[in-house]
């Protein structure tokens, strides 16, 4: 079948991210096939834009339900996502395992000591946009304080982000319907059911790797690496399914491997409960994604003109850029060798002013780390 082959593709072959899942499915759909005009495309990007979640993977979706509807989104994301799942997977058992291999803890923290400089690289990328979009609508003040809100949330509260992102969007929607009092219709964004699943999920394991996916998933706005704030509290500190190390091991793995970032849940699933808890942790974060798409793809061009979706991500958008910086100092704070520092420095030069590739930089930073344990040196516990 056309979209399992072509999404499958995609899936085994798109590694760097968004930027280049995007890229894929342009030449694909609009450029080859002509199965959707240029400017459909792009409405189509804006609008999973203003949809929580990660962007790209619900551009994957919308694009195969365009192509074949509802069972092409079905077998089309599903050919996206399921690669990148087997291999982040696979790698999850070797670098998680008892008693790994000396090299394989190296590669480990040296791609690890690399998270934090990818992190305010993603930061960095995304905050030009959304700055030009705050000054343009008048809100640039309100950004700069939701910029600094999901900072220090994400360095401090972890575990209550995304109440603090909710509250941001909230704020922002508020400020802009007393000002300009739109017509209310129909398809905004609906934050306040999602308040309502908030409230924290005990009683298992399992149901706590749910409700972790579940914030990955349906709770997170911005760029993929939004959902590292969302996760690594409760991953290393609430629930302590993993060690410091071992979460910046994820994160690297997430950005290595082909598909979507948001597959870096499924290690904090496999470290939590094996493959059922890796497995349901994927389930869970993807799911959104395929329902926002199934039940309202038809919809998606009144959502992008809808004036309550702009206003609330005007709040939530930059509270996630300063969600994103704040995580890279939480993941600072995990290394423990004094070389991780070192390779962090290198990999913030090759990123930010030298402007490398994230996957190279982390590639070579693994390899840094693989040698100073074939050296002897020491590495984190």
């Amino acid at each position: 079948m056309t979209v399992a082959r072509e999404w499958g593709r995609i899936g085994c072959t798109g590694f760097g991210g968004p930027p280049t899942h995007i890229k894929m499915l342009r030449d694909l759909c609009v450029d080859r096939e002509g199965w959707l005009e240029a400017a459909e495309f792009e409405d189509a990007v804006a609008a999973c834009n203003l949809l929580p979640g990660p962007a790209s993977t619900q551009l994957a979706i919308f694009c195969a339900w365009r192509v074949r509807g509802r069972l092409g989104a079905l077998i089309g994301g599903a050919a996206f996502i399921v690669p990148g799942l087997i291999v982040i997977l696979g790698l999850a058992v070797v670098f998680l395992s008892g008693s790994p291999p000396a090299w394989v803890l190296g590669a480990g923290a040296g791609a690890g000591a690399a998270v934090a400089a990818v992190a305010v690289q993603a930061a960095w990328s995304l905050q030009p946009a959304s700055r030009l979009r705050a000054r343009e609508e008048g809100s640039i003040w309100r950004w700069g304080g939701y910029l600094v809100a999901g900072g220090a949330a994400a360095a401090t509260i972890g575990p209550w982000l995304v109440v603090v992102l909710l509250g941001c969007g909230l704020a922002e929607l508020g400020i802009r319907h007393a000002r300009d009092r739109p017509p209310v219709g129909p398809h905004g964004i609906a934050a306040a059911p999602l308040l309502a699943a908030g409230g924290a999920i005990g009683g298992g394991v399992l149901l706590s790797v749910a409700w972790v996916a579940f914030k990955v998933g349906a709770l997170s706005y911005g760029g993929g690496f939004v959902i590292i704030p969302l996760m690594q509290a409760d991953a290393v500190s609430r629930y302590h399914w993993m060690s410091g190390g071992q979460f910046l091991n994820a994160v690297a793995l997430g950005q290595i491997t082909p598909g979507p970032v948001v597959l870096t849940v499924a290690v904090v699933g496999y470290a939590a409960a094996g493959l059922a808890g890796g497995l349901l942790a994927a389930a869970i974060a993807f799911g959104p994604s395929f329902a926002f798409v199934l039940l309202g793809a038809d919809r998606f061009d009144r959502l992008r003109a809808s004036r309550q979706a702009r206003a609330f991500l005007g709040g939530a958008g930059p509270a996630a850029i300063g969600a994103i910086l704040g995580a890279a100092v939480t993941l600072a704070r995990a290394l423990s060798e004094p070389w991780q520092y070192a390779v962090l420095g290198a990999a913030a030069i090759a990123l930010l002013p030298l402007r490398r590739g994230v996957v190279l930089t982390l590639l070579a930073a693994a390899v840094v780390g693989v040698l100073v344990a074939l050296a002897g040196g020491p590495l984190p516990p």
